[in-house]
């Protein structure tokens, strides 16, 4: 089974959802090594684990396109429900004993680079718009507050000095 290749093309610009689809790559293509070995209780381990893995992606993944107010949040949760039932149910096969991995690691590959070109794409605007009006209200607020202490702290620095002159004097 060919290793699925991450392409610059598939990032969002997003560093965390680029990060977290990287890694389900690499789940995905350990399922791939994981049936060169026919050892049945790795590919359990490591289907879970997928499974595990890409369900934390999508609750973190939407709650960050509900914050930033993305207009098709249901649909997008719809569609993460959809593949997980889809993905539950191989493991199901698999544990009945079927050999379901190289259909598993097709359907995976093609749904994983589809979503993220498709559906995820459509939220990135959305996502990065929001992410920079937080980041600049939080710079914001961290810039104001580091004024803040500069000030009291020169003012501090000019009383000490105003103390040690009156000292030494």
């Amino acid at each position: 089974m060919a290793h699925l290749v991450w392409k610059t093309e598939l990032n969002t610009g997003i560093h965390e959802i680029d990060t977290q689809h990287q890694r389900i790559v690499q789940y995905i293509n350990a399922l791939g090594d994981a049936r060169l070995t026919n050892d049945q209780k790795t590919v359990g381990r490591i289907i879970d684990e997928t499974i595990d893995y890409t369900a934390s992606h999508f609750a973190f993944e939407e709650a960050m396109i509900e914050d930033a107010g993305y207009s098709f949040v249901g649909p997008h949760k719809k569609v993460h429900e959809i593949f997980v039932r889809r993905v539950v149910d191989f493991r199901t096969r698999f544990e009945r004993g079927e050999d379901v991995l190289g259909e598993l690691h097709d359907m995976l590959s093609r749904w994983l680079f589809n979503h993220i070109r498709h559906e995820d794409g459509a939220y990135v605007p959305t996502v990065k718009a929001h992410l920079q009006v937080t980041e600049s209200s939080a710079e914001r607020v961290v810039k104001e507050q580091v004024r803040r202490e500069l000030q009291q702290g020169r003012a501090g620095v000019q009383a000490k000095q105003g103390w040690l002159k009156r000292l030494f004097a």
